[in-house]
């Protein structure tokens, strides 16, 4: 049985590996701000997450520690996201577009002008 788990949590840890070896080539090969924090919270969620319950499951004794980060990530991981992109758009980065459409642009300034 111990045996199965090991196997189980490899797979885990490979698949992990993978989504964050991906994130990183997408934060490098995106072209703006918004599209590589998109390319980055995403694949580090879902590495992270991969790659802890995978040591949860090799170790089982770590298993509750390792379930407790993984719900931590899942809660901050896309918080700190949005928060970046809102400071971004804050800022006035602009993000790469052929075409010009902002529809967030009336709510923020009727907003702020309140």
């Amino acid at each position: 049985m111990m045996e199965i788990l090991e196997y189980i949590g490899l797979a885990f840890v490979l698949i992990g590996g993978i989504f964050l070896f991906l994130g990183a080539l997408g934060i490098y090969r995106m072209p703006d701000v918004y599209n590589r924090l998109q390319a980055g919270t995403k694949a580090s969620t879902m590495g992270a997450m991969s790659v802890i319950m995978g040591v949860g499951l090799i170790e089982p004794e770590w298993f509750f520690k390792s379930l407790i980060i993984v719900i931590f990530i899942a809660i901050a991981n896309p918080l700190s996201s949005h928060a970046l992109a809102r400071g971004a758009y804050r800022a006035s980065l602009t993000p790469f577009m052929k075409k010009k459409m902002d529809a967030y642009d009336k709510e923020f300034h009727q907003k702020k002008e309140d």
